[in-house]
């Protein structure tokens, strides 16, 4: 392995940060190329147990990917330049989407336009869940997890959180192994105590300063997304559901509508899909006080979400041999990943039903939504068959399919 100057570790990930469009998956094979196969700073070996590391932490982990690589080559400054490199150009263009939204999304045109990317949304996230379920299904066990999670979620209505820690408690136990043992260097455990002070002080910091000030919207928010960060297992595909849940029915931050043109905005830009909680938390903070509280809201957004996955890096990336190691946490990685195709499938009916029905009742039954017949969207069916014909049947790309059905449902609408 060779050893890269800062400069040259600032060019390659913000590379890696401008053309990290794709997802996860795109962009792990995008690290993977740049940093393994061009340049030879990390090994096969390192590398895929880095990204091994990662799947089992919370947050995002092609972000977190790219912090452990910088961190590998250049220490804490390096982490902190890759990871930052890899979230700030996404997260510039998310700013301007959200508040390019917020000044002419209401406009009818642009509502029109909206519903032909609101179809190539449903079927974006049936193509993650078709992916993930390829990786994560295999045998009995993991198909019944994933239903036992779709159930919950859509018939019973369990808290996302709960799911999560249910299947991480059943793969553990189900996985035979020595208990987690970290032994290490005599001085690892005073740096880790170090880490864990000033990143979760960090993590903290802004919640303390809000609390003292009265500021309660701000301080919900950022508690909102503090919590959303320590639950991100299976990417957001996994959480936006929950997300949903909270900000449009529990806060009234944002309106269904809104969540879901957010996620279509979010998939266009580079960066982490996680980006859309800044997205979200821009708009709520439009809609309490303009400009300056959107932007206060979109930078606190930013914080509690992005500063964990520092943490988490910097405390457990001297353990990586052995956390890789631990076959109790590989079982519960393999059962939380099984139950997210659960979760991802209850985000994909859920999409589905209000995007093509106008009007959807709260639940009449358990957590069961119930849509009114008479306000199914013709139009709206009629965009997603033909998102599903450039996406499945002919491979388009996300980006190019929306854009195409945004020009035809602003035709349609125009009609």
């Amino acid at each position: 392995m060779t050893s890269p100057s800062r400069a040259e570790l600032f060019r390659v990930f913000g590379r890696i940060g401008l053309l990290s469009f794709g997802g996860p998956a795109a962009q792990i094979a995008l690290m993977h190329r740049e940093l393994v196969e061009l340049r030879g700073w990390l090994s096969e070996t390192v590398y895929l147990r880095a990204l091994s590391l990662c799947m089992l932490l919370p947050g995002p982990e092609a972000m977190q990917l790219a912090t452990y690589a910088g961190w590998r080559l250049h220490g804490i400054a390096g982490g902190l330049l890759a990871g930052l490199l890899f979230v700030v150009p996404g997260a510039l263009v998310i700013a301007a989407l959200a508040f390019a939204y917020a000044y002419f999304g209401q406009l009818p045109s642009v509502q029109a336009a909206f519903l032909g990317i609101k179809a190539a949304v449903i079927i974006v996230v049936f193509q993650a869940l078709r992916k993930v379920a390829a990786k994560a299904l295999h045998g009995t066990e993991g198909w019944t997890l994933a239903l036992a999670s779709f159930l919950a979620l859509f018939v019973i209505g369990l808290p996302f959180p709960l799911i999560i820690l249910a299947a991480g408690c059943w793969g553990m136990m189900r996985r035979n192994g020595p208990p987690l043992a970290l032994e290490a260097a005599a001085d690892r455990p005073a740096r880790s105590l170090r880490s864990l002070t000033l990143w979760a002080g960090l993590w903290a910091a802004p919640l303390i300063i809000l609390w003292a000030l009265g500021q309660d919207f701000l301080l919900q928010l950022g508690l909102f997304f503090s919590k959303l960060a320590l639950v991100t297992f299976g990417g957001a595909y996994a959480v936006l559901a929950y997300m949903t849940q909270n900000v449009v029915q529990d806060f009234g931050w944002i309106s269904t509508d809104q969540m879901i043109d957010a996620l279509g905005l979010a998939e266009t830009t580079p960066g982490p899909l996680i980006l859309v909680t800044e997205f979200v938390a821009l708009l709520a903070g439009f809609a309490q006080s303009g400009v300056t509280g959107a932007l206060a809201a979109g930078m606190l957004a930013l914080w509690v979400t992005f500063t964990p996955c520092f943490l988490w890096i910097f405390l457990a990336g001297p353990y990586l041999e052995q956390i890789s190691a631990q076959p109790r946490l590989a079982g519960a990685l393999r059962a939380i990943t099984a139950a997210v195709v659960g979760v991802i499938a209850n985000l994909s009916v859920w999409f589905a039903l209000h995007v093509l029905f106008d009007q959807v009742k709260p639940a009449v039954f358990l957590a069961l939504p119930a849509p009114v017949p008479g306000s199914f969207n013709v139009t709206a069916a009629a965009l997603t068959l033909g998102a599903a014909l450039l996406m499945l049947g002919l491979g388009r790309g996300f980006v190019p399919s929306m854009a195409l059905l945004a020009l035809l449902a602003l035709a349609l609408g125009m009609v």
